[in-house]
């Protein structure tokens, strides 16, 4: 699941908003918390420590999403292809999936 994914589910489950994040992170205020809950930020390593004492997670919940997305094995394209996939809406992620799957000759691989 992506970070930003992950901070939304936590955040509704707490209960808590962008606003009630950001009190609680070091250098953060409501526009960069929003901006990791939409997956357009990352978080710092001294960030992602609060967040996971905020969320009352260990680090390495937020760590395992993060760490792939940094991946040294994945090349450029790869990075590039990821970050344009995950700006897409589910449906329009649905038909690129059906697109590179007809494409690569794999049928019916679906998570």
């Amino acid at each position: 699941m992506p970070i930003a994914a992950t901070l939304r589910m936590l955040a509704i489950a707490r209960g808590l908003s962008a606003t009630d994040i950001a009190t609680a992170i070091p250098r953060a205020g409501v526009a960069t918390v929003s901006a990791w809950m939409r997956g357009e930020k990352l978080p710092g390593k001294d960030q992602l420590d609060a967040l996971a004492r905020t969320f009352g997670v260990p680090a390495s919940a937020l760590l395992s999403e993060l760490a792939s997305t940094l991946d040294p094995a994945r090349t450029k394209g790869e990075h590039d292809l990821l970050a344009a996939y995950r700006a897409l809406s589910s449906k329009q992620q649905g038909a690129l999936l059906e697109v590179a799957r007809s494409m690569s000759g794999q049928r019916g691989s679906k998570r």
